[in-house]
């Protein structure tokens, strides 16, 4: 499958996801991360255009080194060239014109003229033929060099002596050695008066010899060297100067940058986190510590070095004194209240006690049983309401809610006890787990348990009635179920049902918010409940 082409609102969005990314990961760095990273950047460009000043001035230093060197070395090797050549060019004449007369003795006197200026510093020549004799000149400490790749003069470095120079007639009859001593190297080099200190050495075939040397300063002294072909018997004149060393001053251009930009960061990080983030995350401490009803302790920031802090601090301060003002407002009218809704309670309580205690004093002095049996009925109901608000009344302090089995008991044996005669021989069993329901819940249930049992009581006085309370399934949910043989489907319960309890049954459920099933077969009524807890 073919791709889809790219459009520019796809690219805009990915910009977008990017860009959203990043400022999402500098958004979770703490303000003095991004100090770091922001005063850190700006001195860093700075510190590096410091750093490449000094190279840079360095690097002019090093040019200015390499064009005196330059010079120098060309004005040295001119020098050396000149000389050398001149007083070979001296030999050859006389090594030419005494090989054809041995005898030429003012031929011999001009090559010791040439030579008589450079005896003073050691310089000597020697010239001889083919069997060795001397025909002019003065012995020298050498033998007679090899010209090399077929060069006219021949060379030879004596190591810590000197230069020979030497050439021979083209028949090789005649031939004549020059030998120039260090002195006179040494001179030809330093009468050209170089400004700075120059070093020279010349090199032949990995020999060498140094003319001038400079004295080493250090390990981090840098030289310029350069070298310069003399043209004479693959002579090399090397030239050294030298360069801008790295001095500790250098060292410490190059470094302070650097370890300016470090102290800056350190030092603008140091001062923020003291300042500013020390006392803040000091008051975020204070403040995430701080309970409804307490008046915030500043102790800790009130010798903080911001003044805007401090101020911020104070204002913590002055909401919470406020805070706490309102909430000793609200805790006592809280008390005010518990204490009229306890009284209310109370009063209810006792008004149902003298509604019960009236009802059963009429039931007395009733003349006719189904008198008697209807005071009765309305005596149950009233004594299932305040079952209830005297359980809700024992609870209110806690406010857990009401215990379903203590409420249910309590409720069973007051049923009992209002029974008529000719259900004195009812049994009420419970299996009701100690389930924790409100008021509304509690009321609807007392109500239903009891119009229950009194459809059992009215359909077969002698019935045996199990209540029972479970936990459902469902999680805060519990299963009220009411069995008896009575409950089980005839024609007098559904002619009960249909006449007086279904309905009032049914409105219960409603109030539940739950359907009440009916299972004619076993006698069972069954509603799921809401519970609040367990006890």
């Amino acid at each position: 499958m073919a791709n889809a082409p790219t459009t520019p609102a796809d690219v805009d969005a990915a910009d977008s996801h990017v860009a959203r990314v990043r400022a999402s990961a500098l958004s979770r760095l703490t303000t003095g991360a991004k100090l770091v990273l922001v005063l850190g950047s700006t001195l860093f460009v700075l510190a590096a255009i410091a750093i490449f000043a000094t190279l840079q001035t360095t690097r002019l230093a090093d040019s200015e080194a390499r064009g005196r060197l330059r010079i120098a070395a060309n004005e040295d090797a001119r020098a050396v060239t000149t000389e050398l050549m001149g007083d070979m060019t001296a030999l050859r004449v006389a090594v030419r014109a005494l090989g054809q007369d041995p005898l030429d003795m003012p031929s011999c006197a001009r090559a010791q003229g040439v030579f008589a200026q450079q005896s003073l510093t050691g310089a000597r020549f020697l010239i001889t033929d083919r069997s060795g004799r001397t025909l002019c000149g003065d012995p020298l400490p050498a033998a007679l060099p090899t010209p090399v790749d077929g060069s006219p003069i021949g060379a030879d470095i004596l190591a810590g002596q000197g230069l020979v120079l030497a050439v021979a007639n083209q028949d090789g009859r005649t031939q004549a050695r020059a030998f120039f001593p260090l002195p006179f190297l040494r001179l030809l080099v330093e009468q050209n008066n170089h400004v700075s200190p120059i070093e020279t050495v010349l090199e032949l075939d990995g020999e060498s010899l140094p003319i001038t040397q400079i004295p080493r300063q250090g390990s981090l002294e840098r030289m310029k060297t350069l070298r310069t072909d003399l043209g004479i018997a693959g002579l090399v004149l090397r030239t050294s100067a030298p360069s801008a060393p790295i001095t500790s001053s250098l060292i410490v251009a190059l470094a302070l940058p650097l370890l300016m930009w470090l102290a800056a960061v350190v030092i603008g990080w140091f001062i923020v986190d003291r300042l500013l983030i020390r006392p803040l995350r000091q008051l975020r401490a204070i403040v995430a510590a701080y309970q409804p009803g307490e008046t915030l302790d500043i102790s800790l920031v009130e010798a903080a070095p911001a003044q805007e802090i401090r101020d911020l601090a104070d204002t913590f301060k002055a909401i919470t004194q406020t805070v706490a003002t309102h909430e000793a407002g609200l805790a006592e009218g809280l008390v005010r209240q518990t204490k009229l809704t306890r009284e209310v309670h109370h009063r209810v309580k006792n008004n149902l006690q003298v509604i019960s205690s009236l009802i059963n004093f009429h039931a007395r002095g009733a003349t006719g049983p189904e008198a008697m049996a209807a005071y009765s009925s309305i005596q149950r109901r009233v004594d299932a309401l305040a079952v209830v608000h005297r359980h809700h009344f024992a609870e209110l302090e806690e406010n857990r809610g009401l215990n379903l089995r203590t409420m249910i008991g309590e409720l069973a044996a007051n049923i009992r006890a209002t029974a008529p005669d000719n259900a004195a021989g009812i049994g009420i069993s419970l299996d009701v787990a100690p389930l924790l329901v409100n008021q509304d819940v509690a009321v609807a249930v007392a109500f239903l348990v009891t119009e229950t049992i009194e459809l059992a009581m009215n359909c077969d006085p002698a019935a045996q009635i199990r209540v029972a309370v479970k936990p459902a399934e469902q999680e805060g949910r519990a299963v009220v179920r009411v069995v008896s043989r009575a409950l089980v489907e005839t024609d007098q319960l559904r002619a009960l049902i249909g006449k007086r309890y279904g309905r009032v049954m049914e409105g219960l459920a409603r109030q539940l918010r739950a359907p009440l099933h009916h299972d004619p077969l076993t006698g069972a009524y069954e509603i799921s409940v809401a519970i609040v807890g367990r006890d």
